[in-house]
């Protein structure tokens, strides 16, 4: 013999009327945490979009005289240079060089904004 089983769901409204279902994208009790790891990723992604000029930057050998280069390179040393000790650094502007030390910043930067925003949606997924 077959055997039928239900599953039921709890389901609210809101003010405007709308379902919501707990744990849902439109849950109100999700919102800050939302907006939270938003501005995580908009602040992770601006770091690391610096530290990709950086590389490139130097990469192609870029003058530190020139106004831009000097902008990022000055705006970007406090994210890079915790990694400099990694793989002898050797702060030579104006000449091509692969900073290794440049691309593991990236990945570490890269893990803590996804632990950040896993920490903050953690009760998204528990649901």
């Amino acid at each position: 013999m077959a055997r039928v089983v239900r599953e039921t769901e709890t389901v609210t409204r809101n003010d405007a009327d709308q379902m919501v279902r707990p744990g849902a994208v439109n849950d109100p009790a999700d919102a800050p945490s939302l907006v939270a790891a938003r501005i995580v990723y908009i602040i992770g992604g601006l770091i690391m979009g610096l530290l990709a000029l950086r590389f490139l930057l130097s990469l192609l050998g870029a003058n530190r005289e020139n106004a831009f280069a000097d902008l990022i390179y000055g705006l970007s040393f406090p994210f890079a240079a915790p990694f400099f000790g990694l793989f002898n650094y050797d702060a030579t502007y104006g000449r091509s060089r692969f900073e290794f030390e440049t691309l593991f910043a990236i990945a570490v930067y890269a893990l803590l904004t996804w632990f950040i925003v896993r920490l903050l949606t953690v009760r998204r997924d528990t649901v």
